[in-house]
């Protein structure tokens, strides 16, 4: 049990478990006057939510800590764990919770629970299963490559109509990633992004036949790509957020103006908790605290790539970068919002935004990524004493 313990990435453990509990802080600052003024809740309503999903995302993490990973990567539970995911996915669009325009939770009591987060992980899964058990044909069009940009495009279509284009765009970034270290040629590779496209347009013209268009491309969405391109020159409309973002962002300085002294967080800055919590963060702790964060999330996303390349299991190693890749894109997408380098899309900044769902499905995925290194390490160390023996001494223990 003790080798086992010493076999985890421990300074993976640590840098999550200080994220989730700076998080808690920022989201208990960021969230105290929202809480009274919108929501006519106590100061720290979102703070005892998020330690409460917290505490079970823990107890989640543990959970998969423990689970032999390759247990994942059996038939049965991958099309069990995507069609049930696409189910999942259809049946929001009947007994679905609408907010911010998108129907893309489900309400149960108090608190809510989206399932297109969920689906990051599941799509990790069944790539890392599909091209680490076919290693030997994965070159293959018809074994290798149209079954997993079928399940790709349908799930990201299922997610784009709610609509979430931002979750759906980290799907298909997370699956562009693990392609290009699955060790596909370049040639089919092209071949992959051409039936990509021609899926996509398949699935835009279904769009337009059926009339959902409008619902998609709605004036809510538009706006942010208008607030983007002219934030000062529409700050009173679709640029407000952005603008807000920016003067908190630049108000903050060096050393920030203190912890819980945010401006921006008293109705100025909307979803200032969430989506926006890095321009809070910058506010109150300045570059310091934005150094901080960006420097922990950075160590884990290169630490999982550095050990993805030592890993020899081609299904753990896909693991490793493709829940690396996500919480990495993510961040830059999140990141890229809030300083206005790219349009609004709604991703949170991941272990440092409130959110259940989020927290729920990162802690899941740290628990699947601990796992493939415990089991890599043993494996390594049971190498090494193999190497020490002599030969005739195994072959007489045999």
């Amino acid at each position: 049990m003790k080798r086992i313990i010493k076999a985890y990435d421990f300074p993976i453990f640590i840098a999550v478990i200080l994220l989730c509990l700076f998080g808690l802080v920022m989201i208990y600052s960021s969230s105290m006057i929202t809480a009274v003024a919108r929501y006519g809740q106590p100061m720290d309503f979102f703070f005892e939510k998020q330690k409460m999903a917290f505490i079970i995302s823990f107890i989640a993490m543990v959970v998969t800590m423990i689970l032999p990973y390759k247990m994942y990567k059996h038939k049965t539970f991958l099309m069990s764990m995507m069609f049930g995911m696409a189910g999942i996915l259809l049946l929001l669009f009947i007994f679905g919770h609408t907010a911010g325009n998108a129907t893309s939770w489900f309400k149960l009591g108090t608190s809510s629970i989206q399932p297109a987060e969920f689906s990051k992980l599941a799509m990790i899964i069944y790539l890392a299963a599909m091209y680490g058990k076919k290693q030997d044909k994965i070159n293959s069009i018809d074994k290798a490559v149209i079954p997993p940009i079928v399940f790709l495009v349908g799930i990201c279509f299922l997610i784009g109509i709610q609509p979430d284009y931002g979750t759906a765009a980290v799907i298909f970034l997370i699956a562009g990633t693990m392609v290009l270290s699955s060790g596909m040629s370049l040639q089919s590779i092209f071949k992959l992004s051409i039936l990509t496209m021609i899926l996509i347009g398949i699935v835009a013209l279904g769009v337009l036949v059926t009339g959902n268009f409008s619902s998609i491309f709605s004036e809510n969405k538009v706006s942010r790509f208008t607030g983007f391109a002219d934030p000062f020159g529409t700050a009173g409309a679709d640029g407000y957020q952005l603008v807000n973002s920016l003067f908190a962002i630049g108000s903050g300085g060096i050393t920030g103006v203190g912890l819980g002294d945010s401006v921006q967080k008293y109705g100025y800055l909307p979803e200032s908790h969430t989506d926006f919590i890095m321009a809070i963060i910058a506010e109150e702790l300045g570059i310091f605290g934005v150094a901080f964060v960006l420097l922990i999330l950075g160590f884990i996303v290169l630490r999982g790539f550095i050990l993805s390349a030592k890993c020899k299991d081609p299904f753990g190693s896909l693991l490793l970068i493709g829940i690396s890749s996500m919480i990495g894109i993510q961040v830059g997408i999140n990141v890229g919002g809030v300083t206005g380098l790219i349009p609004i899309t709604g991703i949170t900044l991941p272990f440092i935004s409130y959110g259940g769902s989020s927290l729920l499905l990162l802690m899941l995925s740290m628990g699947i990524y601990q796992n493939v290194v415990m089991r890599m390490n043993l494996l390594e160390q049971k190498e090494k004493f193999m190497s020490t023996v002599p030969t005739e001494d195994i072959i007489s223990s045999k």
